[in-house]
């Protein structure tokens, strides 16, 4: 992960819109201005029914825009002049608003039309209700802003202001600075490659409605996804079921089984493939005798017996392939001599380690815990962090090894 240095005397365009999530923009811009950031905040008209400009001010020592057209502003075109020296403008929180004008070239207060109007990097953190984040004008309005190179930073699955829960719900503050780092630093350093990604745990049908599976909920997979997109991979995800919302800007290919996932990750790896990532829980085993129709319980019996079978070991069908390959060990015990083992027998390049017996991360959250291991001996290791930090930290190491 890039040095907090990277953010000294940049110049961060901070665009505030109206979402309830708005106050956590004061953080942002406090941490920002905190690591040597010149800080601009321009408060939409909606933002300003939330928070007041001086809050900001008071942070950031800088003056806080307002109005696109600002009688008593130094400058008669303000929003020409922040466009043209800003090094990256952040929209955060980011509402489906605001993502619907970005689309359509709207310019019709200050923010939109800095956006418009500048040539810098623009990274946005949307933050709305889950049904509208899952809309589909929402959903293609993404596709469009990712394709001309906005970089998104969540959403993430939480507790919103609806007083529900799902995606929509504003990614944490130090992951957002995290992926600015990222971006100033590297925007494109995996432009041009071809990423193939698999998560999610793979299910084997057992009979007509019962399958052997995990506790895998993708979450690592998906953030992988999102980070080699921001970093201008070509991404394909293969992806078990999950119950989350597809990456924008990667392409999907959904799958069930370890079977259905081998020729998935194949096929997408004989598409001019650079690197593949095996962060999928690929069940190890499937039913030797499927049945069509679902079994019955009879009566008398309590038990009931299955034979099972090995399912094809992926990482090892492609070791022949002249791609790096990145695996992940999901371990409840020797994680280190495990995972080295897996490492050496599978020749990968690299391996992410993590015991998923762990309470607050692995499996199915969204914080994650892990040794990094590599062909050549070196091991890191990483404190409990954000699956999203976690997948910066792996891009930031694919990217030396590409």
């Amino acid at each position: 992960m890039a040095e907090i240095d990277i953010l000294e005397n940049k110049r961060i365009v901070l665009g505030v819109t109206g979402s309830i999530a708005c106050y956590k923009a004061i953080d942002l811009a406090s941490k920002l201005t905190q690591a040597g950031a010149n800080v601009d905040v321009i408060l939409t008209r909606s933002a300003q029914e939330f928070i007041s400009a001086i809050t900001f001010r008071s942070l950031t020592h800088r003056k806080v825009i307002t109005d696109l057209f600002d009688a008593e502003s130094e400058d008669p075109i303000e929003h020409i002049a922040l466009a043209k020296n800003a090094d990256m403008i952040v929209v955060a929180p980011a509402t489906a608003n605001i993502l619907a004008k970005m689309k359509y070239g709207f310019a019709d207060d200050a923010l939109t039309a800095t956006i418009l109007a500048t040539t810098s990097p623009i990274v946005v953190a949307p933050a709305m209700e889950s049904n509208m984040w899952a809309n589909n004008a929402t959903q293609e309005n993404i596709t469009t802003l990712i394709k001309r190179g906005v970089k998104f930073i969540g959403p993430v699955e939480g507790h919103l202001a609806s007083g529900g829960s799902g995606y929509g719900r504003f990614e944490s503050v130090d992951s957002i600075i995290s992926g600015i780092q990222n971006i100033l630093e590297q925007t494109t350093d995996l432009k041009e490659k071809h990423i193939v990604i698999s998560a999610g745990g793979t299910q084997e049908p057992i009979d007509a409605v019962r399958v052997i599976t995990n506790r895998s909920s993708g979450k690592q997979g998906y953030a992988l996804a999102s980070a080699a997109v921001s970093r201008g991979a070509r991404v394909t995800l293969v992806t078990a079921p999950t119950a989350l919302p597809d990456p924008p800007g990667a392409t999907i290919v959904k799958i069930n089984t370890a079977r259905e996932m081998l020729k998935g990750v194949t096929d997408a790896v004989k598409d001019n493939g650079d690197a593949l990532i095996m962060a999928a829980a690929v069940a190890d085993w499937e039913s030797d005798n499927q049945s069509k129709n679902k079994i019955k319980k009879t009566a008398g019996e309590n038990t009931m017996s299955i034979s099972l079978k090995q399912t094809p070991d992926i990482l090892k069908a492609m070791s022949d392939e002249k791609i790096i390959k990145i695996g992940f060990a999901a371990e409840t015990e020797n994680l280190i001599e495990n995972a080295t083992e897996k490492l050496k027998e599978k020749k990968l390049d690299m391996i992410v380690a993590n015991d998923v017996s762990s309470k607050d991360s692995g499996f199915n959250v969204d914080n994650n815990r892990v040794v990094i291991l590599d062909k050549k001996g070196s091991k890191t290791e990483l404190p409990l962090i954000s699956k999203l930090q976690v997948a910066d930290h792996i891009m930031d190491r694919l990217s030396e090894l590409l």
